[in-house]
């Protein structure tokens, strides 16, 4: 195995987001092709680096960009089946990703907000059990892959609702069991390796059954659309994207008044 393939199996991406990103980027000449496209950034390889401890995934991560299947899988459907990038709005972006963050900055019609616990990159740094703006303030919210970490994910979630603007819509994608409808947690399990093995990442603390989580998203007040963007883009586009397991979008909408 390659020092490239270690560093992107092994080492958590937000150290690579700081620094280990520029070595990647040095060596992506020697991914370039035309077999496979990173969407967001428009540029196209012969294949894309391994990603994952638990799951090892093939051509899962892009050197440029460092987005991951389900990153390639928001902005396909954000650019083909959304008004996101022309439409006035405020966006709450929770838990912010590297590879969004200046293209989203970079839009005039957009009134960008990001927050985290605890990111450099954020404007704002609170715990999102209890968010600190005020109720229907966002058109927009995105929080990928957050709920599978926080204590009590139902609380999260009306929180997410309350602070969206009756209309508005939201992504909230999360790690999702598809061979299990049943969400698998358990409190007592603390043990980081176990929780790596039932929930794929040692500061996991749940892992969404494919039934579950559309419930938990209504119980909290959302309508909840989700997505088969293989449908939406095609077999070909879809697998040139190397979207992997990424197929379904969790798109939200908080109901209008």
């Amino acid at each position: 195995m390659g020092l490239v393939s270690v560093l992107t199996r092994w080492v958590p991406r937000t150290v690579l987001q700081r620094g280990a990103h520029l070595a990647l980027q040095s060596v992506a000449w020697s991914y370039a092709g035309n077999t496979l496209e990173d969407p967001i950034v428009g540029k196209s390889y012969r294949k894309m680096l391994p990603y994952g401890r638990v799951r090892s995934r093939a051509n899962a991560l892009a050197p440029h960009s460092l987005s991951l299947e389900r990153h390639r899988a928001v902005w396909a459907y954000l650019k083909g089946s959304t008004s996101f990038f022309s439409t006035q709005g405020k966006m709450l972006h929770l838990a912010p990703e590297y590879c969004f963050l200046k293209r989203f900055k970079a839009q005039t019609s957009l009134e960008y907000v990001t927050a985290d616990l605890n990111s450099p990159w954020a404007d704002h740094h609170f715990d999102c059990h209890d968010i600190p703006f005020d109720d229907n303030t966002f058109d927009v919210l995105m929080a990928n892959h957050l709920l599978e970490h926080v204590e009590n994910d139902r609380q999260v979630l009306k929180e997410f609702c309350r602070v969206m603007k009756p209309g508005g819509w939201g992504i909230l994608q999360v790690p999702v069991n598809y061979k299990d409808g049943d969400t698998a947690e358990d409190p007592n399990v603390t043990d980081p390796m176990e929780r790596e093995r039932l929930y794929w990442q040692q500061d996991h603390v749940r892992l969404y059954g494919h039934e579950d989580y559309p419930k938990r998203l209504k119980e909290a007040g959302f309508e909840v659309e989700v997505v088969d963007m293989k449908d939406a883009l095609g077999e070909a586009l879809f697998t040139r994207y190397s979207l992997g397991e990424e197929r379904w979008i969790y798109k939200v909408t908080k109901p209008a008044i």
